[in-house]
C-alpha cells in the first residue's frame, strides 16, 4: 500500500516564519473567530474569502485582538461548512490560494495578530483521496484499514454494525456498493455520510496529522483548534451502547484514554517551534476531572469552556458555571477560556432575549420568540462579564456588532443539521449570515450577493454605522479589549467573588477592579468606587437591570486611551 502523505504541489517554505517569543501569550489572549465564508468577499462572488479578510486586517487590528481563529479554509466539498476536508495542504478555491493564506498569515503577524487554524482529526471528506482509494480497493484491502469499514449484521448484512447515534442526529453508518452493484460493507461516520471517520489505531493516520501540523507551523501558524477533540479514538470491538447511555468512562467513541497519547505527540510537534505554538481543544465533557486531563502539562494548552455559553440568564447558573470552570482548570494550571457563541450556536443577542435563554442543540426550533431589545442589552452585559474573567477570551465574528440570529427562508438553508432533523431544527446557518460593513442595503459592503441572505434592517448594525458612535456595541468591545490589555488587574489580577445580592454577579480582579452584573429586575446601587471604567449601559448612580459595569476601586495608572462610560 502507498502510505505516502498526500501533498499539494505548493513548495514548502524554509522554517523562517519566526513568531514573537511572548511566553504565555495564549493565557490572556483575545481571539477572534473568522468564519471565512461570511466575513468579507474580496472578489464579488458573494462568498467570503481570504482576499476579503486581508482587506479587513486594519479593522481587526483596531478591535485589538491578539489572534484570529479560522474555521476550515481547506479544499472541501462544503457538505458541512468545510469540516469535511478534502485536502489539508490546499486552500479551497472559493476562498483563495495557499499563497494567499501564507500572505494573510504574514500580514496579520506584521500587525501583531497571530493565526490559529482548525484541524479536524475525527474524519475527512468522502472526496479525500484516501477514502476514494478505499472505496475502489474493496473489502479487506489495506486502504480500508484507515477507516472503519465493517460488515452489516444479519445473514444479508442489512443491519447497521452498531447503534451509535450521530452528532447530527440519525444513523452513524452508511452502506457502500460493490463494483458489481451489490450491497457492500458499511462505513462509520459520527457526523454526515460525507464525513467518514478515520481509524486512529492506524499509523498512517497518526503520521499524516503530525505532518499536517508541521506543514502549517512552517508557514507561521501560531496554533491549532482541534475539532471534536474527544471523539477520534474508537473501541475497535465496536460495542453497542446501552439504551439511554450518556458519555462516561469506557464509552466506545467519546473520551477514550488513548486520545492522550495522540495529543502528547501533537504537543511534542508544537514544541519543536518557536513562539509557543498552541493546541486548543474542542472538548465537550461533563466530567470535570476527565476534562482537565486534556490540559495536563505536555498535552493541550487550553480547551473551550462550553458550559458557560449554554447557561441561561441567571446569576446563580452563571456563577456556578464560572466557579466550576475555574476549579476545573486550577489543578493543571491551565487558563480558562470564555466564549459567548460560535459558528454553531444561536447568537447571544437573540438567545438572551428568549424565555429560555439557555442553549441546547436539540431544543432549537423555528419561530422561537425573542425580545430583541432585552437580548441586545443582555448580550452587551454578558460581553463585559466574560471579558473581565481571568483567562483567554474568544469573540465570534459579528458579536462585536451585536448581530442577532437570522431565521432564514427554507430555500436558503444549507446546514445538514436542519435536513437530518427532518426539518424541525433551523440549523446553524442563522449565525453564519455574512457581516454588514457599510451602506444602507444588502450586501452592506460585504461584496457580491451574499451566499446567505442578510436582513433588510441591518444598516444600523454595520461597522461604518457603529464606528463613530461612542455608545455602539462595536466601541464597547473595543474599549473592553483595550482595558483588558492596559489595566494590570484585568490582565493578571486574581479573582474573588463579592456578595451583592442573589441577582448580582460581582467579583474583584486583583485589588483594583470590580466587575458587577445585574441580572435581576431592579436597579442595584453601585459599591463605593473611584471611577467607572466601562459600562454596558448609561449609569445614573445605580446599575440598571441587564447591565454590567467595571469599577476602579482605586486610582489606576494612566492609560493610552480613554474608555467610553
Amino acid at each position: 500500500m502507498d502510505t505516502d502523505v498526500l501533498r499539494s504541489t505548493a513548495p514548502v517554505p524554509a522554517r523562517t516564519a519566526t513568531l514573537p517569543a511572548d511566553e504565555g501569550w495564549w493565557r490572556t489572549a483575545v481571539i477572534y473567530q473568522v468564519y471565512v465564508r461570511s466575513f468579507a468577499d474580496g472578489n464579488g462572488d458573494g462568498v467570503g474569502d481570504l482576499a476579503g479578510v486581508r482587506t479587513r486586517l486594519g479593522y481587526l487590528k483596531s478591535l485589538g485582538v491578539d489572534a484570529l481563529w479560522f474555521n476550515p479554509w481547506y479544499r472541501s466539498p462544503l457538505a458541512d461548512g468545510g469540516y469535511d476536508v478534502q485536502d489539508y495542504r490546499d486552500i479551497d478555491p472559493r476562498f483563495g490560494t495557499l499563497e494567499e493564506a501564507e500572505q494573510l498569515i504574514a500580514e496579520a503577524l506584521a500587525l501583531g495578530i497571530r493565526t490559529i487554524i482548525d484541524i479536524v482529526p475525527n474524519h475527512i471528506s468522502d472526496q479525500h483521496e484516501w477514502f476514494q482509494r478505499a472505496l475502489a480497493a474493496g473489502p479487506g484491502s489495506p486502504e480500508r484499514e484507515r477507516f472503519w469499514f465493517h460488515p452489516g449484521r444479519g445473514e444479508t448484512g442489512d443491519g447497521i454494525p452498531t447503534n451509535w447515534v450521530s452528532s447530527f442526529q440519525g444513523e452513524t453508518w452508511t452502506r457502500t456498493r460493490n463494483p458489481d452493484g451489490t450491497p457492500g460493507e458499511w462505513y462509520l461516520h459520527l457526523f454526515t455520510p460525507e464525513q467518514p471517520d478515520l481509524n486512529w489505531n492506524h499509523p498512517d493516520v497518526r503520521r499524516e496529522h503530525e505532518d499536517i501540523l508541521r506543514f502549517w507551523f512552517d508557514r507561521g501558524v501560531a496554533g491549532v483548534r482541534i475539532d471534536s477533540a474527544a471523539l477520534p479514538v474508537k473501541d475497535a470491538a465496536l460495542p453497542d451502547l446501552p439504551p439511554g447511555s450518556a458519555p462516561a468512562i469506557g464509552h466506545p467513541h467519546i473520551d477514550r484514554d488513548e486520545l492522550h497519547d495522540i495529543y502528547r505527540d501533537w504537543r511534542a510537534v508544537a514544541d519543536e517551534y518557536d513562539g509557543e505554538r498552541v493546541l486548543v481543544g474542542e472538548v465537550w465533557l461533563e466530567d470535570a476531572e476527565r476534562f482537565a486531563r486534556y490540559l495536563r502539562p505536555g498535552e493541550m494548552h487550553t480547551a473551550f469552556n462550553f458550559g458557560f455559553m449554554t447557561q441561561p440568564w441567571s446569576a446563580q447558573a452563571m456563577r456556578d458555571s464560572i466557579t466550576r470552570t475555574l476549579a476545573e482548570h486550577a489543578p493543571v494550571g491551565a487558563p480558562a477560556t470564555w466564549v459567548l457563541s460560535n459558528h454553531d450556536v444561536t447568537r447571544p443577542a437573540t438567545r438572551y432575549g428568549r424565555a429560555d435563554s439557555s442553549f441546547a442543540f436539540d431544543r432549537k426550533r423555528f419561530g422561537t420568540p425573542t425580545d430583541a431589545a432585552r437580548g441586545r442589552e443582555r448580550a452587551r452585559a454578558a460581553a463585559l462579564l466574560v471579558a473581565a474573567l481571568p483567562g483567554s477570551l474568544y469573540i465570534y465574528q459579528g458579536d462585536e456588532l451585536g448581530l442577532p440570529e437570522v431565521e432564514l427562508p427554507l430555500d436558503a438553508i444549507e446546514d445538514p443539521m436542519h435536513f437530518r432533523s427532518g426539518g424541525v431544527d433551523p440549523g446553524r446557518d442563522g449565525c453564519r449570515v455574512p457581516l454588514p460593513w457599510s451602506g444602507t442595503a444588502t450586501p452592506y459592503g460585504f461584496g457580491g450577493t451574499p451566499w446567505l441572505p442578510q436582513p433588510g434592517d441591518w444598516a444600523p448594525l454595520s461597522v461604518d454605522a457603529q464606528e463613530h458612535d461612542p455608545a455602539s456595541t462595536l466601541n464597547l468591545y473595543r474599549d473592553a479589549i483595550a482595558l483588558r490589555r492596559d489595566v494590570e488587574d484585568l490582565a493578571e489580577g486574581g479573582f474573588s467573588w463579592l456578595e451583592l445580592g442573589a441577582d448580582v454577579l460581582a467579583f474583584r480582579r486583583g485589588d483594583g477592579v470590580l466587575s458587577i452584573t445585574n441580572l435581576g429586575p431592579t436597579p442595584v446601587p453601585l459599591p463605593a468606587h473611584h471611577e467607572v471604567l466601562l459600562a454596558s449601559t448609561p449609569l445614573d448612580g445605580a446599575l440598571p437591570p441587564d447591565s454590567t459595569a467595571w469599577l476602579a476601586l482605586r486610582p489606576l495608572p494612566e492609560r493610552a486611551g480613554g474608555a467610553h462610560h
